[in-house]
């Protein structure tokens, strides 16, 4: 779970450049959900470059983060909504601050419905829909696997909302097509390869994030700052009066102005139970620059906790190489003759999500910070909601001629090269040779 935390000057926001696709377009001020905002494809699968002649499509796996949820609890929610009890009760709200508590309960009402943490209407629906578009993609590949009966694994962490996300996914897949039904394999849960960062191969990992000095000194040098301050005040004041919030402590004024900012970026991943489904308007109660800001720290966080992190260390996203490894190893498996595998799909969360993606040197996670450089949006482009947003997911498709063997990755639904050290079979294309892959990537 995410919280921003009480984080040099004013830092500079900027916007990432557009990605070029035609997919659906992206929700203005997207970063400031960070890895809270809710899921959409990065390009239109009409664009999709073509295999080189003569290949087919064998085999396809993914790593998928669970699709949108409920808050993990209620935490902020009973935060605020305390603050605004004491409120009501002196005459101290504004006129957006009235509507604010009701509003508040609502959305609490209906997390606790559905079960904190647990996948809402949207969450089912971004997998539901990414399967079906992963299944038409790969028509061959698909008719292929319900022609000669092969085996489509489908695996998760074990935690709620990701073995609800495989399920809703490989439902999808078999109303596909029928055929499949009987070839999709039983969610299996495994720890190790899917929820890494609470398993034993990141003893290491959870050691760093709750005894290194230089990680907690960082982000409270990031965090605890005059814009930090100011942000604050400002949430607070759109919904209580100045008395009223200028007699509580600064520190208290951040906790409470965090809480509101956490329930403005959960709050589109429950739109569906809204009361006229169209989400909750928490927009209204938390100005574009403040969310902004608190979107910022969210990222700073995740950015020092689960990605690039420092320079000087991969402590943070080491522990991914279990999962690079499986990657790889399903491909060869597929290769060398040993696989009755058609596809292998992983359930997930974004504890293994960033971390994979900066291993791989993924777009936007290929940049650590430094000591003179610190994480700041005006000179680095990650950004929660590009990396890991809410049913993100990393896809290899496999294509076969002769002996030789193709990979295609997609990130989010996007042709995305591998990184700079590997060369694609011709100029320009998003297809790699096995071999190639093998190499830059240091297997063998």
């Amino acid at each position: 779970m995410n919280r921003v935390t009480p984080a040099l000057g004013a830092l500079v926001l900027t916007a990432l450049p557009a990605h070029a696709s035609d997919a659906a377009p992206r929700p203005a001020h997207r970063d400031s959900y960070g890895t809270k905002a809710t899921y959409a494809p990065e390009q239109s699968a009409h664009s999709y470059q073509r295999p080189p002649a003569g290949f087919t499509p064998v085999f396809t796996e993914n790593v998928s983060r669970h699709g949108s949820r409920s808050a993990t609890d209620g935490e902020d929610g009973d935060l605020i909504l305390a603050l605004w009890d004491k409120a009501e009760a002196v005459g101290q709200l504004t006129g957006k601050g009235e509507e604010f508590g009701p509003k508040v309960r609502a959305l609490q009402a209906a997390m606790a419905k559905i079960g904190y943490g647990s996948l809402s209407g949207l969450g089912k629906q971004e997998i539901h829909d990414t399967a079906v578009r992963t299944a038409h993609r790969l028509p061959s590949l698909f008719a292929g696997i319900a022609r000669d009966g092969e085996k489509i694994d489908v695996v998760s962490s074990g935690q709620g909302r990701a073995v609800d996300s495989a399920n809703v996914y490989a439902a999808a897949l078999a109303d596909t097509d029928p055929d499949l039904k009987p070839l999709i394999g039983a969610t299996r849960t495994d720890k190790d390869l899917l929820y890494f960062h609470k398993a034993a191969g990141g003893a290491a990992y959870r050691d760093y994030i709750a005894n290194d000095q230089r990680l907690a000194s960082t982000l409270a040098s990031l965090t605890d700052q005059p814009r930090t301050h100011e942000a604050a005040h400002s949430v607070l004041r759109r919904l209580f009066t100045s008395a009223f919030v200028d007699q509580l402590s600064t520190a208290d004024q951040v906790a409470a102005a965090t809480a509101v900012y956490n329930l403005y970026a959960i709050a589109p991943a429950m739109a569906e139970e809204s009361p006229d489904g169209e989400g909750w308007g928490m927009q209204r109660y938390i100005s574009t620059s403040d969310a902004a800001w608190f979107g910022y720290l969210s990222d700073t966080e995740d950015f020092y906790e689960k990605g690039p992190g420092f320079a000087d260390s991969d402590i943070t996203y080491k522990m991914a190489d279990v999962l690079l490894d499986d990657f790889f190893r399903q491909v060869e498996a597929k290769k060398a003759g040993t696989s009755t595998l058609g596809a292998e799909l992983r359930f997930t969360h974004a504890e293994e999500i960033i971390p994979l993606a900066a291993l791989m040197g993924l777009p936007g996670s290929t940049k650590p910070a430094t000591p003179t450089a610190p994480y700041t949006y005006a000179t680095n482009p990650w950004r929660g909601a590009e990396v890991a947003p809410l049913g993100s997911n990393i896809q290899w498709d496999v294509f076969k001629k002769g002996d030789d063997y193709l990979v295609r990755m997609l990130y989010n639904e996007k042709e995305t090269a591998f990184k700079a050290a590997c060369h694609p079979v011709s100029k320009g294309s998003k297809f790699y040779d096995l071999n190639e892959l093998e190499h830059c990537f240091n297997r063998g």
